[in-house]
């Protein structure tokens, strides 16, 4: 089992808020919903097939809060997708109870039981938001894979995916496309 991260990021590394203008105000952040501008289908397909026939999500719990809350009010295709497939909910707070099914928290050696969960779970765990979740799992190499989608903009303040890190993590490029939107779509593996 993999380890995949798919997120939308700006020229300059943002990931805060890219949903909708109320998605993740913290910190001031204003400029919510900037990924919908260049919204295209041919994203939705490219991630259908990274993510293969079985996964689980992999959330820190501020997003996993945000998405479910969100999803269960608007409903569609992506809310029944979301609420049956298992979520892993990262959190420092031992006596937090999810709200939906099929959620399991992970809490005290995070990188232990991630690690562990990736070789011992069948199917990828796949990560969407979650900056704090990835600066850490980055420098302990539990990555596999980055499906990018890097929007033509810049947006000069927001939380960015990538934070300082002492250990280096080296990927290779496997596809990059663009959309008629401008947006490049590039999948990268760990190299180990």
């Amino acid at each position: 089992m993999s380890i995949i991260v798919v997120n939308h990021l700006s020229l300059d590394g943002v990931l805060q808020s890219p949903g909708r203008p109320d998605e993740d105000p913290r910190g001031g952040f204003r400029h919510g919903g900037w990924a919908q501008v260049d919204d295209d289908p041919s994203m939705g397909e490219v991630i259908s097939q990274h993510l293969g026939q079985r996964f689980a999500w992999l959330f820190g719990r501020f997003s996993y809060e945000d998405m479910l809350s969100h999803w269960n009010r608007v409903g569609g295709p992506f809310r029944s997708g979301l609420i049956d497939a298992d979520k892993y909910v990262v959190t420092s707070d031992p006596s937090y109870a999810p709200r939906w099914p099929n959620s399991h928290v992970v809490t005290g050696d995070v990188l232990g039981q991630l690690d562990a969960l990736r070789r011992d779970r069948a199917g990828n765990l796949v990560v969407m938001g979650s900056g704090a979740l990835i600066r850490t799992m980055l420098p302990a190499g539990l990555i596999d894979r980055l499906l990018l989608m890097v929007h033509p903009v810049v947006l000069g303040s927001g939380q960015r995916m990538f934070g300082p890190a002492e250990n280096a993590q080296a990927f290779r490029l496997i596809n990059a496309s663009s959309t008629p939107t401008g947006v490049v779509v590039a999948s990268y593996e760990a190299r180990r």
